[in-house]
């Protein structure tokens, strides 16, 4: 994908999340980049969002981080919808560092689409993982979370 296309795709990706995803209006959650291979999304600094210490509650950060992790299956498998629904199955995060300002999840496919498609072509029901790193504006990464994610077939 060149450059304009993926700049072509972020707003179109950005507002199918915010007007299919009523949390992702919530939080103000921003599509900075999305395709097959990875997606970043931003969570703002708002002080509604913040917990006890004043950074970003960890509920704001774990849907920032599933947020992400939906735009690469969307960005990856958003051509296959009418075939599969696709559907988180499980999730886990890890708190490492104190978050403050702005955070943005970077979210990369842990499977080859290629792979996931065929076995989804096979009957199957494919299960694949996607990492996801949560990051301060420094750079250091404040959560890592993995989302197991499913495309179940429609037919």
């Amino acid at each position: 994908m060149t450059d304009e296309q993926t700049a072509d795709a972020r707003p179109a990706l950005g507002e199918l999340l915010a007007a299919t995803v009523p949390m992702v209006r919530t939080l103000g959650l921003e599509v900075l980049a999305a395709d097959a291979d990875r997606a970043v999304v931003r969570l703002p600094d708002e002080a509604a969002f913040h917990n006890h210490i004043g950074g970003p509650h960890a509920g704001a950060m774990f849907t920032l981080g599933e947020s992400a992790s939906g735009a690469i299956v969307l960005a990856a498998f958003g051509d296959h919808l009418s075939d599969a629904v696709p559907l988180a199955v499980r999730a886990e995060i890890a708190y490492r560092k104190l978050a403050k300002g702005p955070v943005t999840a970077t979210a990369t496919l842990g499977r080859p689409v290629d792979d996931v498609l065929a076995e989804l072509r096979a009957g199957g029901r494919p299960e694949f993982p996607v990492a996801v790193a949560i990051e301060r504006q420094d750079g250091a990464v404040a959560g890592e979370m993995t989302i197991t994610w499913t495309l179940r077939p429609t037919g």
